[in-house]
């Protein structure tokens, strides 16, 4: 039988967990296994203590057992209602022995787990002693040495947490005492740095942009050491600083404003340049506000410059006007264009305006951001004046002298290339189409405001240039826009004019003049109630016998011309004329038919009875009576009177 082949035999182990439920699906559930703790405490339920002695004198070796060991025998004993019985009293001073071995369980049980916290000591073997001849420790002293050493565990801790505590203090510290090197290297990859000696020199210009300001822009990085290391260190504390120039100090910005022109050429340059000064943090100021500050200051100085320098240099037929840190110009008659430095330096932080009323805000800051878009531009055209040679052999060298030769410009094609915008130039167009603009804006606001009948609407364009901007004007009257659209006006507001394109194609220009612009929009008006009309008379079909929109007839109008219109009822029997002028407002006449026309005197020419059926003579409509909410509503309530009945 060894001999033979193998046999396989399979072996199926037996579940090594309960099974706890099975579900309709045949699906099994187990009962987990148990922790260690808890299997622990499933074998000490196993132990009888019952069957040992229960005096502590007849077993000396008990004495010997570990503290932990004594509290869960007597845990057993004591708390377990198995078997055992209740004892009575051997003596009578049977219950306060009990007590007091409680409490000594306790103390070495407490004992225990602070030497396992102590020593990290998970487990200890006490040596037994097999001498029984030795002598028992009296319990009052073994509680007097347990109390002891409660109290220098109790030392150990509160030292452990006192210098975890200090050691938690001394990382907060030293992490905000930034190291000199890091901060220096964070301040290089952001600035330009050299060394210089035994300093350190950053750049704070916008020559490598391509700017041609003189003026140098150094700052020089040094070590915090104005602050006493043995006291608490602030949160703000960095060990880098920067010195920059005293010119450069403070902050700055570029003022302009447009505002009416002032009576004496004394007053300008008077006017406050100071802004409100930001409140300081707590400790020393970052670097990199400091240095972004400077170069702010740097940055509007060029700007100044550059606009002071075109100032002088442009003729134009009215001088620019350089006073202290203003540039005047007048863009429009009556209005002058303020561009102001303003600059606040520590020293002049203390300084309070006067307690006169505060004036509103005139700083156009749009103007400004355009200045600084302007500026940059400015720097990229230099950049980009030294092209790259043809060919490519060739040196480095300006476009106009390798130009030169015999495909080199000749003088006019040089002054044209020279000739171009300056940013004073520039700023003052924007400054005119801005002002322009609002005006615009401010003139149709008001005529909207002061007249109901008919309704203006303005719906401006978000997509604007900074020298021209468009508005869509529509005139109508309430509850009827979709037969009263005729009057549509596109108004292009350019630099010093306002195109107006009509809906028919016309294109009228403006002037800068507000009068101009109110007494066009005046007419429009007065056209829209007489269009109004015709549109109302082909809706509830009436004829139209008659229309103009200039009437040469009449009073003058001061503002344009008057319009009218001639309409007569569907059977012919009724006409309605209507007149509009933008200054001595509508009338309307009616002429009736001359049979109901009782004053008229009887005529021995006409004898024959088809003249009756002509119209008689107009009367006028007292048109403040009429019912209705506005002009449109009232004729179409006149013509229902007067249309006859089917």
């Amino acid at each position: 039988m060894s001999g033979g082949p193998a046999v396989r035999v399979s072996i199926e182990s037996s579940c090594e967990r309960q099974v706890q439920e099975v579900s309709l699906d045949g699906v099994e559930t187990y009962v987990p296994p148990l922790s260690m703790s808890q299997n622990l405490a499933k074998l000490a339920q196993r132990i009888d203590f019952g069957h040992g002695s229960d005096s502590d004198e007849e077993d000396p070796s008990r004495e010997r057992l570990s503290h932990a060991g004594l509290k869960l025998i007597h845990y057993k004993i004591y708390s377990s209602s198995g078997p055992m019985k209740f004892q009575p009293c051997l003596w009578p001073w049977d219950s306060v022995r009990n007590h007091l071995r409680s409490a000594l369980t306790e103390m070495c049980v407490l004992h225990d787990v602070l030497s396992v916290v102590k020593e990290k000591k998970y487990m200890a073997l006490d040596p037994v002693s097999q001498d029984p001849s030795v002598a028992k420790t009296p319990q009052v002293f073994q509680l007097i040495s347990k109390k002891k050493s409660l109290a220098t565990a109790a030392q150990l801790l509160l030292k452990g947490a006192e210098k975890l505590s200090k050691s938690v203090t001394e990382s907060q510290e030293q992490r905000r005492q930034r190291d000199f090197n890091a901060e220096l290297l964070h301040l290089r990859s952001q600035w330009k740095l050299r060394k210089v000696g035994d300093k350190i020199l950053g750049d704070l210009s916008y020559r490598s942009a391509g700017s041609l300001f003189t003026h140098h822009g150094t700052f020089e990085v040094i070590k915090n050491t104005d602050i006493d290391l043995d006291k608490k260190i602030p949160d703000d504390y960095c060990p880098l600083n920067v010195q920059i120039p005293s010119d450069l100090e403070g902050s700055a910005y570029i003022k302009v404003s447009i505002q009416k022109q002032a009576p004496d050429i004394g007053d300008l340059g008077t006017v406050n340049l100071l802004r409100r000064q930001p409140k300081a943090r707590p400790g020393s100021q970052a670097w990199h506000l400091k240095l972004e500050a400077a170069q702010n200051v740097l940055l509007c100085k060029e700007i100044f410059a550059q606009l002071s320098r075109e100032a002088v240099q442009i003729k134009s037929h009215i001088p620019h006007i350089v006073v202290k840190n203003q540039i005047i110009s007048q863009p429009f008659p009556g209005l002058q264009l303020s561009i102001s430095l303003c600059h606040s330096t520590v020293e002049k932080k203390n300084q309070r305006t006067s307690p006169d009323k505060a004036k509103p805000d005139d700083h156009l800051y749009v103007l400004e951001h355009n200045l600084h878009q302007l500026i940059r531009e400015f720097h990229k055209q230099t950049l980009s004046s030294s092209v790259m040679p043809h060919p490519a052999s060739a040196p480095f060298g300006p476009k106009r002298l390798r130009l030169a030769g015999p495909m080199a410009y000749d003088k006019a094609e040089i002054s044209c290339l020279q000739h171009g915008e300056g940013l004073l130039e520039k700023i003052v167009k924007q400054a005119k189409h801005i002002f322009l603009r609002s005006r615009t804006a401010r003139t149709i606001d008001c005529l909207a405001s002061r007249i109901e009948d008919p309704q203006i609407q303005a719906h401006w364009s978000n997509i604007n240039d900074v020298y021209e901007s468009s508005v869509k004007v529509l005139i109508t009257s309430q509850g009827y826009e979709q037969i009263c659209k005729s009057i549509q006006l596109q108004l292009n507001i350019g630099v010093e004019q306002i195109r107006v394109v009509h809906r028919d194609g016309r294109v009228i220009t403006l002037s800068h003049q507000e009068q101009e612009l109110q007494d066009f929009l005046l007419s429009q008006m007065s056209q829209h109630q007489v269009h109004a009309v015709q549109q109302l008379a082909k809706v509830m079909g009436w004829h139209v016998l008659s229309f103009s929109n200039h009437v040469g007839l009449g009073a003058v109008e001061s503002i344009g011309n008057a319009s009218a219109i001639t309409v007569a009822s569907p059977n012919g029997e009724y006409a309605v004329s209507v007149r509009n002028g933008p200054e001595s407002g509508c009338k309307v006449l009616v002429q009736f038919p001359r049979c109901q026309t009782k004053d008229l005197p009887k005529s021995d020419v006409l004898q024959d009875g088809k003249w009756s059926h002509l119209r008689g003579p107009y009367k006028e409509v007292h048109w403040s009576r009429m019912e209705g909410r506005n002009f449109v509503y009232k004729m179409e309530l006149l013509m229902a009177a007067l249309t006859p009945c089917p």
